[in-house]
């Protein structure tokens, strides 16, 4: 067994392209009535809990199918990040005002954040907050990562209605909430850098807007025009979409670089999992094409609505034993089984 820096094969890309090439162009109809409808049933349901009896099995069907509808929703934030400089606008603003806004992650957070993790030579550094080397870290830190999901609503909801006003007021505040808690990453020692936000334009006016939203739902309750326990289950409803997220982010990458150092083209696609698994259940838990996650480290401009396609092309013309075949597992269970394997070792293994 070597380990992802030791091996001599390269990925033959160019072949890899030309398989591809036709595939880039996104469709707006299917981003539209996708988001729309997941939000709408997401949103829907979530009115339906306030509307059945409290604990009964409406309400908890009811609350399973908003955290899945709105997990769907929300997760258009990683095709967002990757739309070209001025296409999708409308699309961009429409999904802050739906998901944005009020569930505290406004585009902003993810921006120029996402964009470095797929920049080569800052894939899995330091300088990478969506990587963590969990498989060198311990068993610890895949269960924490797992139970700070929990508090991450409340974090951010804090962030924009009570810090937001506050660190205009204070330089100090102000710096920390820039670098510590104005990105949606998983490493929580990544510190965002001021030029970062600077390519993101406008994030000061979602930032504000995310704040008035927020200060909106207390005014809502105080009022008595919304119920109070709105409040428990949208907490309830955000925590369970990042416990899920969490899980799925665990099973994007074998987080095996364990030194934090660069890693070529080659073994970044190595150190990513395309999980195809069942048509109907692994979408659920990795909607919107990140299933395909290898898929999309190779080529991460492809809309997310034809890496299923292209991952078809390239397993078939490339084999399943090749580099490319290598990526792939059957389910979320094996992956994340493995990386607890790794993890519990300790040791770099491959």
């Amino acid at each position: 067994m070597t380990s992802l820096t030791q091996k001599p094969q390269e990925f033959p890309i160019a072949k890899a392209r030309d398989l591809v090439k036709d595939l880039y162009l996104p469709n707006p109809w299917i981003y539209w009535s996708d988001f729309l409808l997941s939000a709408g049933v997401g949103w829907g349901a979530f009115i339906i809990i306030f509307r059945v009896p409290q604990f009964s099995f409406e309400q908890g069907f009811s609350f399973f199918i908003a955290v899945l509808a709105l997990y769907r929703a929300a997760l258009f934030i990683h095709e967002i990040a990757h739309f070209k400089k001025g296409s999708f606008v409308v699309f961009r603003k429409v999904w802050n005002l739906i998901c944005g806004y009020p569930l505290m992650i406004p585009i902003f957070l993810y921006q120029s954040v996402h964009f470095d993790h797929h920049k080569q030579n800052f894939y899995g550094t330091q300088k990478d907050g969506e990587y963590f080397p969990f498989a060198s870290k311990g068993r610890l830190f895949i269960a924490l990562h797992i139970v700070f999901s929990i508090f991450i609503p409340i974090i951010f909801f804090f962030r924009f209605v009570v810090l937001t006003p506050l660190s205009y007021l204070h330089s100090g505040l102000r710096n920390f909430l820039i670098q510590k808690i104005s990105s949606l990453n998983i490493d929580l020692n990544y510190q965002r850098a001021r030029s970062s936000l600077a390519q993101t334009k406008g994030w000061q006016i979602q930032e504000i807007l995310t704040c008035i939203y927020g200060m909106s739902f207390i005014g809502l309750i105080k009022f008595k025009i919304m119920p109070a326990k709105s409040l428990i289950i949208w907490y309830c409803l955000l925590t369970s979409v990042f416990i899920v997220n969490s899980i799925r982010t665990l099973a994007a990458h074998r987080y095996l670089n364990t030194n934090e150092n660069e890693l070529s083209f080659t073994d970044q696609m190595l150190d990513s999992i395309n999980n195809p698994g069942n048509r109907w259940i692994t979408p659920l838990w990795a909607p919107v094409g990140l299933r395909y996650h290898a898929t999309h480290h190779l080529f991460p401009d492809l809309p997310y609505h034809v890496l299923g396609k292209a991952h078809r092309r390239l397993l078939k013309n490339l084999g399943k034993d090749s580099l490319y075949g290598k990526t792939v597992f059957s389910g979320l269970w094996p992956v994340i089984s493995q990386l607890w394997k790794y993890s519990g070792k300790q040791k770099l293994i491959c």
